[in-house]
């Protein structure tokens, strides 16, 4: 068996690395001590995915990459890398050619889509007093409190982005639906995880922050995509 790889946790829109802390723990009390986690800029699918890449590059070994939300859409992109060997795609975009994160909302709009506000810098909010039902509503009140008053959003332009290449196309890939999901319908979760060679795919009753919420059976799905990256 080969070592497994080093895990790159990739967060999404209204978070930063952080999103990732209680999965970081429990995989670290699994053994894994490789492990990564990229704070975004959130300025353009270009500049996330090229923080991405910095990353990947300075790991010696292969790489499994792990995108929540619009972290899947950098891991499409980034995951082209010679060195990255699978995708996992935790309630997350997975595009393809010419898509983008705004283009696949479109097809089903999320419950929370009427709570997103622009402000005057061009920035893409969730407004704070909505944030807790809509982006993770099986949490504790005071835990999407802190989320929603530390939230990191992106420039809005970054919704239109397209990808080029989709990584999934040629890397093994597994997905995790959140099948209460108010920022990403689970239609829209469902079409692209049915389009994917995945080798898993996974349905939690959860809200769009199963990294969170259900750590553990995050954490199960990125130890079962290491292990058999290892083989």
């Amino acid at each position: 068996m080969k070592n497994k790889p080093t895990i790159i946790l990739v967060h999404g829109f209204w978070g930063g690395a952080a999103h990732w802390s209680k999965v970081i723990i429990d995989l670290f009390d699994r053994g894994y001590t490789a492990l990564r986690a990229v704070e975004l800029p959130l300025t353009s699918l270009a500049d996330d995915v090229e923080r991405t890449r910095k990353m990947i590059a300075q790991v010696k070994g292969d790489v499994l990459l792990v995108g929540h939300s619009y972290g899947g859409a950098v891991i499409t992109e980034a995951g082209n890398q010679p060195n990255v060997v699978g995708l996992v795609y935790i309630a997350a975009f997975a595009p393809d050619t010419g898509e983008s994160p705004g283009s696949i909302t479109q097809q089903h709009l999320p419950a929370g889509a009427p709570d997103l506000e622009p402000d005057s810098d061009g920035y893409l909010w969730i407004k704070v007093d909505k944030y807790y039902e809509n982006f993770c509503q099986d949490l504790s009140h005071n835990d999407g409190l802190v989320m929603g008053i530390t939230q990191k959003a992106p420039v809005a332009g970054t919704f239109s982005d397209t990808i080029s290449t989709p990584a999934w196309k040629t890397k093994p890939s597994w997905y995790q639906i959140s099948t209460e999901d108010r920022m990403i319908h689970p239609e829209n979760q469902t079409m692209m995880s049915s389009r994917l060679n995945a080798k898993k795919v996974i349905s939690l009753n959860t809200s769009h922050a199963s990294l969170a919420s259900q750590p553990k059976a995050i954490a199960d799905l990125i130890d079962e995509a290491a292990t058999f990256l290892a083989r």
